[in-house]
């Protein structure tokens, strides 16, 4: 018989290229990055071993320029580069009076030494490229300009935004390390305080410790520890789950998290208040933070039953500090062994210390200024005291001109510019409200630091950046931070959380909003960020930071490591760690795994350089 014919058939299955074309750009981002660590490797060695006086942020250039001079020849500001000798040093083929630059050459070497560029080749032999130059060539000249291969040439903005990207990856190899964190899921503990999926949290742990992250961080919700009845307290789940963080050898922060939970992100479920709370609140409604138009917010309770014995005999301080006290007990082991290594006091709705002023369950969106949340009673009995202290009963009132959720500042006579927030009135009722949010954080924090002596405490803070650049500061004012453009809203509550040695805890926002959005909103994140970060170093504080975005693309990350670690500080100052929110549980997401790892290793200050 013949040897018979096999058709040869031709894959036409798209999908089947696009995936080949997927991996393609992977393995081209790991010789990349492979090439720029060896890169940064040299870097390192010739100013550490060589002495070579090389910029902060070298490239290719300043590397050639600096072997070339050190080698005896002339490095011009436009890379001219000849030598001045006798003929016995003349190169082959060219003469003194012509060196590598001569006349008949200088025309089309006269330009920035900016937009000169080096040869990108993925090779680490890139050392011995050949210095191109590049100019702006007119349309018809678009590729004559260079001798290389016009695939290769890239025009000099290009070549700018590629440099910085370099700068991007180089940036923090050797800086401060910083501890990375990862919050694990809200829904691994049920209602009834049980750890429900052994399996799923081992394998998430397995994969944090893969990406060597340096522990996890936990909300101890009480909601679910103080469920069954006033003082009885159930661990028993959030002792399992650290016992298996130990397993992993993971260091531990745990918050307390004295607020309802929405179930909206992180794949868990709602966790209301404990029942019998909600049950007080249904006679005594104002218990609850109450708006204008006497509507009542159950996120978490009233600063003004702080002191007001209303919760089965006890003040809401009291109930706070019941529950840290049983869980510094019920946890001394870990607390022993260091397991734990610090402690988060939930001071407001989402944990952090604002007033819920912006709470998107009473109908708010960005970018509205919120409304104040002043309106129990407890809290205008307070009111009324204060005004008649300081001789103006008059004024024992809420603005009226305030507007709603979702107003602007300039549709307000109280916020709009040159309006009643800075007149003697505003100014008043604004200083008792700012105060109002200063006085809960120094009754709960006195009380914190009896339970947990010798412990790190961590105060979050929010990141209430729209509205920045007007003039009264509309969200900032609402949230109870009086902070308007004539006042300085953070420092009087930094003093406070300086005398107990707090860690405060920013919330890095903002950075996925467009240019248009930031305009709308007049808001200015960074200017925030600075003010935040650098009111809080001059006190002498311990900063954190954690994500609020549910954005994770490399520039997000980025971002989030120029803050911890800010690149221009004269001080040096960076965070003392990093809490990671990822968007949903990790093992769920695995589009975000190479970017994670890149901001951690950064984070770390180690080469960026993935693992083969």
């Amino acid at each position: 018989m013949g040897a018979s014919t096999v058709p040869t058939t031709v894959n036409s299955n798209p999908r089947g290229s696009r995936k080949e074309r997927e991996k393609e750009k992977e393995r081209t981002k790991l010789r990349e990055r492979h090439r720029r660590a060896i890169t940064s490797r040299m870097l390192a060695g010739l100013r550490q071993y060589g002495n070579f006086p090389l910029p902060a942020r070298a490239d290719m250039n300043d590397v050639l320029a600096a072997l070339a001079r050190d080698a005896g020849w002339t490095v011009e500001a436009d890379g001219t580069t000849f030598r001045r000798s006798t003929s016995s040093s003349k190169l082959p083929g060219t003469s003194v009076e012509t060196p590598l630059s001569t006349n008949s050459l200088k025309p089309s070497l006269d330009f920035p030494s900016s937009i000169l560029r080096i040869d990108d080749s993925p090779s680490p032999a890139s050392l011995d490229s050949v210095v191109v130059p590049l100019v702006a060539p007119t349309e018809n000249e678009k590729y004559s300009v260079s001798p290389i291969d016009s695939r290769d040439c890239l025009e000099a903005d290009q070549l700018m935004q590629e440099a910085h990207n370099i700068d991007d990856e180089f940036n923090y190899i050797g800086t401060a390390y910083v501890p990375v964190y990862v919050m694990l899921g809200t829904g691994l503990i049920n209602k009834f305080c049980q750890l429900i999926d052994r399996d799923a949290v081992r394998k998430e742990l397995r994969l944090l410790k893969s990406l060597h992250v340096d522990g996890v961080f936990v909300d101890c919700w009480w909601g679910i520890v103080e469920s069954q009845g006033p003082q009885i307290y159930c661990w028993s789940g959030y002792r399992e789950l650290f016992n298996i963080i130990h397993e992993f050898e993971l260091k531990l922060l745990v918050g307390l998290a004295f607020h309802e939970y929405g179930g909206n992100d992180s794949g868990g479920i709602p966790i209301p208040l404990p029942q019998w709370v909600l049950d007080i609140g249904t006679e005594n409604k104002d218990i609850f933070f109450t708006d204008r138009e006497g509507r009542r917010n159950t996120e978490c309770l009233s600063w003004g039953i702080d002191k007001e014995r209303v919760l089965k005999g006890r003040t809401g301080a009291e109930v706070y500090y019941d529950v840290m006290r049983s869980f510094r007990t019920e946890f001394d082991d870990m607390f022993i062994e260091g397991l734990i290594s610090g402690v988060e006091i939930g001071l407001g709705p989402s944990g952090e210390l604002k007033y819920p002023s912006f709470s998107e369950k009473m109908g708010w969106n960005y970018p509205g200024i919120g409304e104040f949340q002043c309106y129990d009673k407890y809290m205008q009995q307070n009111l009324h005291k204060t005004s008649n202290l300081r001789g103006y009963p008059f004024w024992a009132k809420g603005p009226e001109n305030a507007g709603n959720y979702n107003s602007r500042p300039q549709e307000t006579g109280f916020f709009c510019e040159q309006g009643d927030y800075d007149s003697y009135y505003g100014r008043f009722f604004l200083h008792w409200y700012a105060q109002f949010l200063i006085n809960h954080a120094n009754i709960i924090l006195s009380l914190a630091t009896l339970a947990f002596e010798e412990i790190q405490i961590v105060v979050k803070i929010p990141s209430v950046y729209w509205w920045y650049k007007s003039t009264s500061h509309a969200a900032e004012l609402t949230a109870g931070y009086y902070n308007p453009a004539n006042h300085d809203g953070y420092s009087a509550l930094f003093e406070i959380l300086e005398k107990y040695s707090v860690t405060v805890k920013f919330i890095c926002s903002g950075l996925h909003l467009s240019s248009d959005g930031y305009q709308e909103a007049l808001a200015d994140p960074k200017g925030l960020t600075f003010q935040v970060l650098s009111s809080a170093w001059d006190k002498g504080l311990t900063l954190a930071g954690q994500n609020s975005l549910l954005y994770h693309d490399k520039e997000v990350f980025m971002r989030l490591v120029e803050t911890a670690k800010p690149n221009n500080d004269p001080d040096h100052h960076h965070f003392a760690f990093f809490t990671f929110q990822p968007p949903l549980p990790l093992v769920e997401r695995t589009l975000c795994f190479s970017e994670l790892d890149h901001f951690i290793r950064c984070m770390h200050g180690e080469n960026v350089v993935t693992e083969m």
